[in-house]
């Protein structure tokens, strides 16, 4: 049995950082995780005047429920989504001037429906080049509040953004979602919002959030899930082989582990008890068909080991996975043909036929940590396979070919061109 250690969760560490900047008094966040996503949201936070103190394992963050401590401030998102839809809606909820710009592809990224919502709330924002993407500039003289409605079928980041403003607003907010993608990921940043004391209801498609703000606290910072689907699809993969992640059970907040589910399906064994879930490989990897419209991070993951299945594997209702750091499902589509695999795509579906992936063959990553980490996964049961930008893992795992070359060993060709 393999054991693995893996990181904190990129979406617990960020809702983390955003609410501890905006609780009253000092959190502590254990094991945050470390990587360009995460630094690039406490430097943000820093540049907006916040105190961020970090340590090995743990950072302490000085919570300002005023907003940020500058009146004005040029913030860099990097890459980072949810640095990028985050930081401008909790600088919104204070007093000042607030430009924010990103990488190239994030600046490709939509923000569109976030930034009508914020308006509608009164918020000064204005797009700078192209309406809907970074750069923008906030002018922010606090919320009121009030009801408004959101389209949230792009990407959930949008309705988290607004549910963490909610507690900082005068009046609270009532939201209404007309279509919501990914709603696993809305009830982490509930359960969230409520350990920093937040008060939310739910009925229906309508979210209403009390004034109440929130208040410091220690937060332990879960492994991530999404990071763990590699590790599981390994043994899926290979008769014989089992992985264990610790820190991911049963009361996990993470809807990702929603991919065990999927490989259970497929014929892997799992295991999930309170501390811990395991996976098995048993030879047998089985065709289907799967709707992950709520664990549409851990498409690539799927299609990457799809050739292997003894029949097609389509998945189904992904469409936000083409507004990701790339168009997920044609960079998939497209490096399994450069394997010679039989792909079909559609505007919101994949479906990938049974064949020998054949190397070698170089992967193109689009700049995608899931694109690396997933096609890492299909190397090693295809000799050759290189990535033309290995080092973009750092994103989420900086760490992740030595991990991962660790413990599948590094005969696979996937890793010539990452150590």
């Amino acid at each position: 049995m393999t054991v693995i250690e893996i990181p904190g969760s990129k979406s617990v560490t960020a809702r983390a950082l955003f609410l501890a900047a905006a609780a009253d008094g000092t959190t502590t966040l254990l094991r945050p995780l470390l990587s360009d996503d995460t630094e690039g949201f406490a430097e943000g936070l820093k540049s907006l005047g916040y105190e961020v103190r970090q340590e090995p394992g743990a950072w302490h963050i000085e919570g300002r429920p005023t907003g940020p401590a500058v009146d004005a401030a040029d913030v860099y998102c990097r890459d980072g989504a949810t640095t990028a839809r985050f930081l401008p809606t909790l600088a919104a909820a204070g007093h000042g001037t607030f430009r924010f710009d990103a990488s190239p592809q994030m600046r490709r990224r939509p923000l569109g429906p976030l930034s009508t919502a914020l308006r509608s709330l009164g918020v000064d924002l204005r797009h700078e080049e192209n309406e809907g993407h970074h750069p923008l500039t906030v002018t922010a003289r606090g919320i009121k509040g009030g009801a408004l409605t959101l389209d949230a079928g792009q990407s959930s980041q949008y309705l988290t953004a607004l549910l963490m403003l909610g507690p900082l607003t005068a009046e609270g907010l009532a939201i209404t979602v007309t279509d919501l993608v990914s709603e696993p990921y809305v009830e982490i940043t509930l359960a969230m919002m409520r350990a920093f004391g937040a008060h939310i209801t739910q009925e229906g498609r309508t979210y209403t959030v009390a004034p109440t703000g929130y208040r410091a606290t220690t937060y332990a910072i879960e492994p991530d899930a999404s990071t763990s689907s590699y590790f599981f699809a390994a043994a899926a993969i290979e008769p014989g082989r089992t992985v264990t992640v610790p820190g991911l059970g049963t009361g996990a907040l993470q809807g990702d582990l929603g991919f065990v589910d999927v490989l259970r399906r497929m014929g892997a064994d799992v295991e999930i008890t309170d501390t811990a879930t395991t996976v098995s490989g048993t030879g047998t990897l089985r065709g289907l068909t799967v709707n992950m419209r709520d664990i549409s991070d851990t498409m690539p993951t799927l299609a990457a080991i799809a050739p292997f299945a003894d029949g097609p594997v389509r998945i189904e209702d992904v469409a936000n996975t083409r507004v990701k750091e790339c168009d997920r499902l044609d960079a998939c589509a497209e490096n399994l043909r450069r394997l010679g695999v039989t792909v079909a795509t559609g505007p919101d579906w994949i479906e990938i036929h049974p064949g020998t992936p054949a190397g070698p063959a170089e992967i193109a990553t689009h700049g995608d940590h899931r694109i690396v980490m997933s096609f890492a996964v299909t190397g090693l049961r295809t000799p050759g396979i290189t990535f033309d930008d290995p080092g973009c893992v750092r994103k989420t795992f900086p760490d992740f070919h030595r991990v991962f070359g660790t413990a599948f060993g590094t005969a696979s060709g996937a890793f010539t061109r990452t150590q």
